[in-house]
């Protein structure tokens, strides 16, 4: 079963714990982008949909640090990994299709 496109937002508050924002975007209608603020020059991130936005800059809105590297080299390595996934299964699908009589 296939569900049409998508965004799903959850926050989640219990007393003694911090707060947990989740959110899961399944949707042809992503924009992603990244650049630099220029007032206290730092890089961002931006994912959004037309249901949410995420953002991700550097620790505290600060100076660039040792684990906001690690972190940026984490989503780039993630990011490629989805994008190898998505080539494989977008080609090993395609085969699929043109190997099915009368697929579209």
């Amino acid at each position: 079963m296939s569900s049409g496109p998508y965004t799903y937002v959850t926050l989640s508050m219990r007393p003694g714990s911090e707060p947990h924002l989740a959110i899961s975007f399944y949707t042809p209608g992503l924009r992603v982008s990244a650049g630099m603020l220029f007032d206290d020059p730092r890089p961002y991130l931006e994912i959004r949909s037309r249901d949410a936005d995420l953002h991700i800059s550097t620790t505290g809105a600060g100076p660039v640090t040792s684990a906001d590297l690690d972190t940026a080299r984490e989503i780039f390595n993630a990011a490629a990994r989805y994008l190898a996934d998505c080539e494989r299964l977008h080609a090993e699908q395609s085969a699929t299709d043109q190997a099915t009589p009368g697929a579209a």
